[in-house]
């Protein structure tokens, strides 16, 4: 089997991330590469270098030889013959255009916000929601379109609803109040969080993140119904920051469950959870969705971001929480916003539809 796919928005932080993570993919071949139109007709290592001559590849691993030969298309005019499926990794506003013309055939699965927060839209994380996937036969037919959009979730959002969905299912939540201190790597390379403004410094304010991962965290771990999905119940607070940290989201969580719980049986749902879809049904799925560890001083970012690849949420610090009420837990975890949070969470959602048959 051969799923032959485009990554949009190519030459970008994102685009560049999938690139990377679909290098050695068993099954998912890399066809073309599309970006804006200023990039359009370079070979891709042209078309990240600099005026300067630096090669602006930002993964940890090297630019693989094909890919920098490969001529970039246009994404507003690029065929979409012999395509299977295309990753789009473009900003939202653009994202709202292209993603709804390459669906008309397609399958696309996003990391943009564009379309999370539409009826007919499931955000999917696999383990999490995977039975949301049926949603895009209502999608299909509501639009008249042979493809579909999928987004994945707001990185923040991802190991949020990780490690809440175990409990959510065996336990019930009433509230959920979280505070995020995350990497500036979510801030992209553009006019995000400039060196001077970060450094030696905390930004208490990311502007629209509260609002994504407050309504996010409800749709994800909500109800389909058939026809649409009805979110959870549980109210959900955030306060989202950044501090100088490269990668890995940090996330300070407080939740109320709806029935008495042990620390032990909370442990063991976060520690079993995802035991069905994992790395020998999906090559991109970690081993454990859910570590936990007991040394008070974990989880840390630099320490617990690249677990499993990148995969998988670290929870530490779990303990009683009185405040909320009888049934408390709080707990930490650090969760990897441009692996599972960004492309390689996006591959996942593409094996586990390419398992589902909505992607051939």
């Amino acid at each position: 089997m051969s799923i032959r796919c485009a990554v949009v928005g190519a030459t970008g932080i994102a685009g560049q991330q999938f690139l990377a993570a679909l290098r050695d993919h068993p099954y998912i071949e890399i066809v073309r590469l599309a970006a804006s139109e200023r990039s359009a007709g370079k070979r891709y290592g042209d078309a990240i270098t600099a005026s300067s001559g630096q090669l602006c590849w930002y993964p940890n691993t090297p630019l693989p030889e094909e890919l920098r030969q490969m001529a970039v298309v246009d994404a507003q005019s690029m065929s979409l013959e012999g395509l299977d499926l295309l990753f789009s990794a473009v900003e939202s506003d653009a994202a709202r255009a292209l993603e709804a013309r390459y669906a008309e055939r397609l399958p696309v699965v996003s990391t943009a916000s564009a379309y999370r927060y539409e009826e007919d839209v499931p955000i999917l994380i696999p383990a999490v929601n995977g039975d949301h996937a049926k949603l895009l036969d209502v999608q299909r037919k509501k639009r008249g379109w042979k493809g579909y959009v999928v987004p994945i979730p707001n990185c923040t959002t991802t190991g949020l609803a990780i490690a809440l969905a175990p409990l959510h299912r065996r336990f019930g939540i009433e509230k959920v109040i979280m505070t995020s201190l995350q990497a500036v790597s979510g801030a992209g390379r553009g006019p995000g969080v400039i060196g001077l403004d970060i450094i030696d410094n905390v930004i208490p304010y990311i502007p629209k993140e509260e609002e994504k991962v407050e309504k996010e965290t409800k749709k994800l771990l909500g109800s389909f119904d058939g026809q649409g999905i009805s979110a959870a119940g549980m109210s959900v607070s955030c306060t989202c920051t950044r501090v100088p940290v490269l990668d890995g989201h940090f996330e300070s969580v407080f939740a109320a469950l709806s029935k008495s719980a042990s620390l032990a049986e909370i442990e063991g749902a976060m520690r079993s959870f995802g035991e069905e879809l994992n790395a020998e049904t999906h090559p991109s799925a970690p081993a454990q969705w859910i570590t936990v560890e007991r040394d008070p001083f974990r989880p840390q970012p630099r320490l617990d971001r690249d677990t499993d690849r990148g995969m998988t949420t670290t929870v530490g610090r779990l303990r009683e929480e009185r405040v909320l009420g009888e049934n408390g837990v709080k707990f930490v975890l650090v969760s990897h916003n441009t692996r599972m949070g960004a492309a390689r969470g996006a591959i996942l959602v593409a094996e586990y539809l390419t398992r589902k048959g909505y992607v051939s």
